[in-house]
């Protein structure tokens, strides 16, 4: 994918924490006659002494087993959040709109996985990373049961051999944070929120370009996916405290998040070309 050296990010933890936070990928390679074959599908992602190893499976009836088998060199992709940003976060209006996001390619190399007690140790870490309690009733199916659906997927475990991931943040606009902060500042927590909210409402305002990528992408996704690597103590990750729930931050401690988030973002980008936009 295009690279800007500003967007770029060589941090094997940052990508790892992508691609578990937003599993949901898309596996993409040639088919029979040569055209792109996609299937959506969630990954899940080991860590081995050799890189990242990533496991799936598709329906027998998906003819993308098939064409694994024969061409086993395939794309897979991970998208994150992902948002308009409107150039009303600028304070002046010679500028463009412009769609942050967060994603990881892959480039992979597949094999099959067609033993069924390879496939059920495979489907059971997918169970382990989205309901770890559906487990005991997966057991409690009976193996007549347990083989039938088996026989009816084939597994795959995708050898990353090479991966890039891309952090759109904006990072690169201090002057649109800068923006951010004063509408934050205009006035109590309350009153921010509310006209973040109605900003929402009527469309294209400041605050709902602030708030739909810097506070989607910016706090929910760096503070929760990168926190641990990158926003250091004191800022507690999304997921934390009881189990199941979200910390909600105030105004205040959201905009205090993002400056932070986007400190540590800066800190892996590359300094950008003065012609690039």
């Amino acid at each position: 994918m295009y690279q800007p050296p500003q967007f770029k990010s060589d941090d094997a933890a940052t990508a790892a924490e992508l691609m578990r936070s937003h599993p949901f990928a898309s596996l993409i390679s040639n088919d029979d006659t040569g055209f792109p074959f996609v299937t959506h599908l969630p990954l899940h992602l080991e860590q081995r002494d050799a890189g990242f190893v990533l496991l799936g499976h598709c329906a027998k009836p998906n003819p993308h087993w098939r064409y694994l088998q024969a061409r086993p060199d395939a794309l897979v992709t991970f998208l994150g959040p992902h948002a308009y940003l409107s150039p009303s976060v600028y304070p002046d209006l010679q500028r463009v709109p412009t769609w942050n996001y967060l994603t990881v390619h892959c480039r992979v190399r597949a094999r099959l996985v067609e033993d069924p007690l390879a496939k059920d140790r495979l489907l059971k870490k997918l169970i382990g990373d989205h309901e770890p309690a559906y487990a005991e009733q997966w057991r409690s199916l009976g193996e007549e049961f347990a083989h039938k659906m088996l026989a009816g997927i084939v597994g795959f475990e995708l050898d990353v051999v090479e991966w890039s991931c891309k952090l759109k943040l904006n990072q690169h606009r201090r002057e649109a944070h800068l923006r951010m902060r004063e509408v934050y500042a205009a006035g109590s927590q309350d009153e921010a929120a509310r006209r973040m909210d109605g900003a929402a409402r009527n469309g294209g305002q400041v605050m709902r370009a602030v708030f739909g990528i810097v506070g989607l992408l910016a706090v929910v996704l760096v503070v929760g996916m990168l926190a641990k690597k990158q926003l250091g103590a004191g800022v507690a990750p999304a997921g934390a405290g009881t189990e199941g729930s979200v910390p909600v931050a105030t105004p205040k401690q959201q905009v205090q998040q993002f400056e932070q988030a986007v400190q540590g973002v800066m800190q892996q980008a590359r300094p950008m070309p003065e012609n690039d936009k």
